[in-house]
């Protein structure tokens, strides 16, 4: 650990320590207070990096266990919750089917990897775009959008068309330091953070959402209702997308090599294999029952997903073993997962939630404003905080319910409350402008393709499209299909 971690774990402590010791206000439950100085320091974990992401989920969970467990009930003062209890909350969030999701979608992308299906995708539709730089940023966020239906991990996602375009930058004589690279790494990244936006399974933070409205609304998003209140935004901004980019950055004189590269990866992979045929099948199958939930079958995204999960480990018929798998799977992101949930959940259940929501956005007067104005500002909050965030899954569970409790407090709204939320839901996965806002972003800037100034020369212009699709959907169409 350097000097840095450690001045991030002593803030993070000093944090908790501090707000556990200011006066309770009269409005605010005691526990609630409790939870509130467990979320500041969870934040500065977050926002610090001071250590990882799973260490700090253990680190949360033993808060609220011993900090909720030592607090009077809400109910009854003279009653403690007791930390049996309070454990019980602090992991009540693995018990959430958007965790089931998350797992399932995990494996699905170790299978793509163990299979190399993903790649040979990735190199196919690239072989039929072409070689010119336009083309090329076309076939990028044409793949980004194809890989987002079938492997529902970002990171997975951008560690596949990343080694592509470099290899493609690489056989028209180029350095990775050329304008091509940055064209074409940075296209890829932000396109990939567009399609997290427009489809449900594409990113593990748009479970996080989902969880705290099944808990608190009882509902869920239907796979193919999440498209079709996302999809447009979605296909809107990758058209701005190939336009600031080929403005932005004109890449060098190229001779037509890559295209020879592409055919000569694409060779290299030879035939299909058995276990990729088996693997197209149940992914093609898994995307039908997706987006026809609710329609042509009863079963949700997550039970399709844990069937697909259970033929995949079958003996012959399957992709891969346990023992072939279980190495692939990052456990310790189910695990911060999971303790976001349950930490939004306790938020909620203990109104530490609601009093933060009521001292924050309540008081800015936003109950009396327009939904497009409500919109609007919550937006903007969202992408300013976001400079600070590493990982969007900890911002949705620090955000998130924040606005949960902003909407359930507003006694007569004119508007879809759960429909304001999973709008903000959409502009989490805002991570167009720094390298720290991104886990692909910060995997393709390893690459030292581009640089900061540059990601953020395209990520200005594309996050300010962005935000007014947002205001423009709101006002018009997401009122027109009845998501607000």
């Amino acid at each position: 650990m350097n000097r840095k971690n450690w001045i991030g774990i002593g803030l993070a402590f000093l944090v908790l320590f501090i707000i556990l010791l200011l006066p309770n206000p009269d409005s605010l439950p005691l526990v609630g207070q409790r939870v509130l100085a467990v979320l500041a320091f969870a934040v500065v974990l977050w926002v610090t990096e001071a250590v990882p992401y799973p260490v700090s989920a253990v680190m949360i969970i033993s808060w609220l266990a011993v900090l909720v467990g030592l607090s009077p009930t809400i109910e009854d003062p003279t009653i403690m919750y007791g930390t049996k209890e309070a454990l019980g909350m602090a992991i009540g969030g693995f018990s959430s089917t958007a965790v089931g999701l998350v797992a399932g979608a995990l494996f699905l992308a170790a299978a793509m990897e163990i299979t190399g299906l993903h790649k040979r995708i990735a190199l196919f539709i690239m072989s039929k775009i072409g070689t010119k730089p336009s083309r090329l940023v076309i076939g990028t966020i044409t793949v980004s959008f194809v890989l987002a239906l079938f492997v529902p991990s970002a990171t997975a996602r951008a560690g596949t068309i990343i080694p592509i375009l470099l290899g493609i930058v690489a056989a028209f004589g180029l350095t990775k330091q050329s304008k091509l690279a940055a064209l074409l790494v940075i296209t890829a990244v932000q396109s990939i953070s567009i399609w997290n936006v427009g489809i449900k399974t594409a990113a593990a933070q748009n479970m996080v959402a989902l969880g705290f409205m099944q808990s608190e609304f009882g509902m869920d998003v239907a796979w193919g209702k999440w498209f079709m209140y996302a999809a447009p935004w979605s296909i809107l901004m990758s058209v701005m997308l190939f336009f600031v980019m080929t403005k932005l950055i004109k890449p060098e004189e190229t001779n037509l090599a890559g295209g020879d590269s592409i055919q000569s990866q694409l060779q290299a992979l030879g035939k299909m294999k058995p276990n990729e045929w088996r693997l197209i099948s149940i992914s093609v199958a898994l995307l039908f029952l997706w987006s026809t939930e609710g329609i042509f079958h009863p079963l949700d995204s997550t039970t399709v997903t844990i069937i697909a999960v259970a033929i995949m480990l079958l003996p012959k018929v399957g992709i891969f073993t346990w023992k072939e798998v279980q190495a692939k799977i990052p456990w310790g992101t189910l695990v911060v997962f999971a303790t976001g949930i349950s930490l939004g959940m306790v938020l909620l259940s203990t109104e530490a939630a609601t009093w933060l929501s009521s001292n924050t956005f309540e008081a800015m007067g936003l109950a009396g404003m327009s939904i497009v104005a409500i919109v609007a500002i919550l937006a903007l909050f969202n992408i300013l905080i976001h400079l600070g965030f590493a990982s969007a899954t900890s911002l949705a569970s620090a955000l998130i319910p924040i606005v949960i409790a902003l909407v359930t407090g507003m006694e007569s709204t004119s508007f879809n409350g759960p429909g304001l939320v999973l709008i903000m839901q959409f502009v989490i996965s805002f991570g167009f402008l720094l390298p720290v806002n991104a886990p692909q972003n910060m995997l393709a800037y390893g690459t030292e393709t581009f640089t900061t100034k540059q990601l953020l020369k395209s990520g200005i212009p594309i996050t300010v499209i962005g935000y007014l699709f947002i205001i423009l959907f709101s006002a018009t169409y997401w009122q027109w299909v009845g998501l607000l």
